[in-house]
């Protein structure tokens, strides 16, 4: 008697799994969107609603989860070094934002360009499609620093066949009613334009995956 009862508990049990493995697709976001970056996308000085991951939810909607794996500070040679652990889920799409603080901190060019190459080839090797998120040097570094920085982006982007998107700051950068006290982060406000001009490109992305 206890047998038939076990039997028919587990019966019930495997058709509730059954059941449950059929209808998560329709309630589960379809893909994951890894944003993976510094304080630009990790929203330093704004609530989780008005960073770029919090708007940028908002304006996917629940068919694409976004997972934050950007941290504050993080160079370029960073991102590289906690690429693996990052890696783990695997997500269906990266957008890659990194390099500000290696021109804040006077950082080799060459070097960061190596680091994010190794990233994209990763990246590559995985098969995530990816778009990359170029950022441009302060004139007060000097022409050469600057001529040589600015082009790491487009280059990286023509050697390895990814989505691109010029500026991640573009028509934010230097407008001081659309940054924080700092001149260097967006506020909400800022953060809304990047949001709205860099969207396309990213549901383009995630047509890729």
């Amino acid at each position: 008697m206890r047998k038939i009862v076990r039997d028919a508990i587990f019966r019930a049990a495997l058709a509730v799994l059954a059941v449950g493995l059929i209808l998560a697709p329709a309630n589960a976001a379809e893909r994951t969107l890894m944003l993976y970056g510094d304080s630009l996308m990790a929203g330093l000085g704004l609530s989780a609603k008005d960073s770029f991951a919090g708007q940028l939810q908002a304006a996917l909607g629940d068919e694409v989860t976004i997972v934050n794996a950007s941290v504050s500070g993080d160079t370029s040679a960073d991102g590289l070094a906690r690429l693996d652990w990052s890696l783990a889920d695997r997500p269906d799409a990266v957008v890659l934002e990194l390099g500000a603080n290696d021109m804040l901190q006077g950082l080799p060019v060459d070097a960061m360009r190596e680091n994010l190459k190794a990233i994209l080839r990763r990246l590559r090797d995985e098969n995530i499609p990816v778009l990359l998120a170029g950022m441009r040097a302060s004139p007060s570094l000097g022409s050469q620093y600057v001529e040589a920085y600015d082009a790491v982006f487009p280059s990286l982007a023509a050697e390895f066949g990814t989505a691109f998107y010029p500026f991640f700051l573009e028509g934010v950068a230097t407008n001081a009613t659309l940054n924080q006290a700092d001149g260097m982060h967006p506020n909400a406000e800022g953060v809304r334009i990047i949001v709205e001009a860099i969207l396309p490109h990213i549901k383009a992305l995630l047509a890729e995956s």
